[in-house]
């Protein structure tokens, strides 16, 4: 599987796949990143085009709280990303 690496919000973004897989392992998430780096996923994933639905994957602890996870699974969600899983 091809993997492409970005930076996004000061964070590492890997798309696995071609965009089918989008992993933001970040050891933390504050939220001034909730905003800036679900947008940068979507204008990634508008670029990569997968060919099936694209998953999104973050570490659980790496998010501030409840609120800044619910913030960004709701911005991807709001843009046609709603499979967000968080490790």
């Amino acid at each position: 599987m091809p993997i492409e690496r970005n930076a996004i919000a000061g964070k590492s973004v890997h798309g696995i796949g071609g965009g089918v897989v989008l992993a933001c392992l970040a050891e933390k998430i504050t939220r001034d990143n909730v905003e800036p780096l679900p947008q940068g996923i979507v204008a990634g994933h508008k670029t990569l085009a997968p060919a099936g639905d694209t998953t999104c994957v973050f570490r659980d602890n790496a998010l501030a709280d409840d609120v800044a996870k619910t913030n960004l699974a709701a911005i991807l969600d709001q843009h046609g990303l709603a499979n967000v899983r968080r490790l």
